[in-house]
């Protein structure tokens, strides 16, 4: 089965606030097997636009990266962060095919 990963950019207005939104989010995510892979570090922007944050998140399952977002925690959590920052978000399901290379 293949997984499922949220790709958020993210522009921070209220870091205060944004805090709020980190420990909102932290239950509905431990619920669903969320896993931090990117998180706010060091990147290049070569092409397209950009926000000052980007993250990505990787679940067991698109299914699971799915009903994380829509569960009611996730939604009160959404509430936090719309006061403290801007976003952009994807959910998409992984790759399980074959790789450059393989067979």
């Amino acid at each position: 089965m293949a997984k499922g990963y949220w790709v958020a950019r993210v522009d921070v207005s209220d870091a205060e606030a944004y805090k709020k939104y980190v420990a909102a989010n932290a239950e509905p995510f431990a619920q669903f097997g969320a896993r931090f892979l990117v998180r706010a570090g060091q990147f290049e922007n070569p092409e397209g636009t950009s926000r000052s944050r980007n993250v990505v998140i990787e679940f067991p399952s698109y299914e699971a990266a799915l009903a994380c977002y829509n569960a009611p925690g996730y939604q009160a959590a959404i509430e936090l962060r719309r006061a403290a920052a801007e976003s952009d978000l994807v959910i998409v399901e992984g790759y399980d095919g074959p790789q450059p290379g393989e067979s």
